[in-house]
């Protein structure tokens, strides 16, 4: 591992897209409503719930950038899952509508780490075994490393992207403070830990362990040993497994 690195946390990652509203039979990303990822740190902490702005990570080119923003943050990832269920509401004028539950899309281990100043979030996948058309479509990598930013509440976002102000993060003054009146944060994790915290990620490299030395300690899964199943509670009687064993669509 380089000298100039510190690993600030490490953790169990899961990746998930949820189908458009009375569409539970998806077959592309032109029917996933939603799509992002949660992050569960080894050893307790919060567990975040992570949305992706655009339904995907962003390309590891260098170039490719994409925004996001913490949806949840909670005590264990069984919370999480609750919010990941199928749901029914009620609505004016087309009466009972269905959000169907969530999917599984694939999952491993993260670290977050800090080098020269700058925040990296790296994963590598244990599951599935090869990356599948949702695996593909959604730009989620065997392994990747991402330049993490968040967002200062304070500051407006680019045109298109960002939440309402009303739905940002409110920290703490001393948690403000730590931006120092500048638009992003490149160093302190603990922002992270707020709901409505909005974050910048851009792609960084493909082969973290080559570029940072650094091991995720992957282990092979199956579905008895999943941890979707066991530490999210993703059982497959509500959430469709075929995405994360097979990589396909449903």
């Amino acid at each position: 591992m380089a000298d100039d690195l510190e690993v600030l946390e490490r953790g169990d990652i899961f990746f998930f897209y949820r189908p458009r509203v009375e569409d539970d039979d998806p077959s592309g990303l032109g029917d996933v409503q939603h799509a992002g990822f949660v992050l569960r740190p080894r050893g307790g902490g919060k567990v975040r719930l992570m949305m992706l702005g655009r339904k995907t990570l962003p390309d590891l080119s260098g170039d490719g950038r994409d925004w996001g923003f913490v949806e949840t943050v909670a005590k264990s990832a069984s919370e999480i899952e609750a919010g990941l269920r199928e749901t029914t509401y009620e609505t004016k004028t087309r009466g009972t509508r269905e959000q169907p539950a969530a999917r599984p899309a694939g999952e491993g281990r993260y670290a977050v780490i800090l080098k020269e100043g700058q925040l990296h979030l790296v994963h590598a996948l244990e599951m599935p075994e090869e990356p599948g058309p949702v695996q593909k479509a959604l730009k989620i990598a065997p392994e990747a490393a991402y330049a993490l930013s968040i967002k200062n509440p304070e500051k407006a976002s680019p045109k298109g992207a960002g939440l309402p102000a009303d739905e940002e993060a409110d920290y703490p003054k001393r948690l403000q403070e730590a931006f120092r009146g500048r638009r992003f944060d490149t160093e302190d994790l603990k922002l992270l830990d707020h709901e409505g915290a909005e974050f910048l990620l851009v792609g960084a490299r493909s082969d973290p362990l080559k570029a940072y030395g650094l091991s995720l300690e992957t282990e092979a899964a199956n579905y008895e040993h999943a941890d979707s199943t066991r530490k999210m509670k993703m059982a497959k009687t509500r959430h469709p497994i075929e995405p994360l064993f097979e990589g396909t669509w449903a």
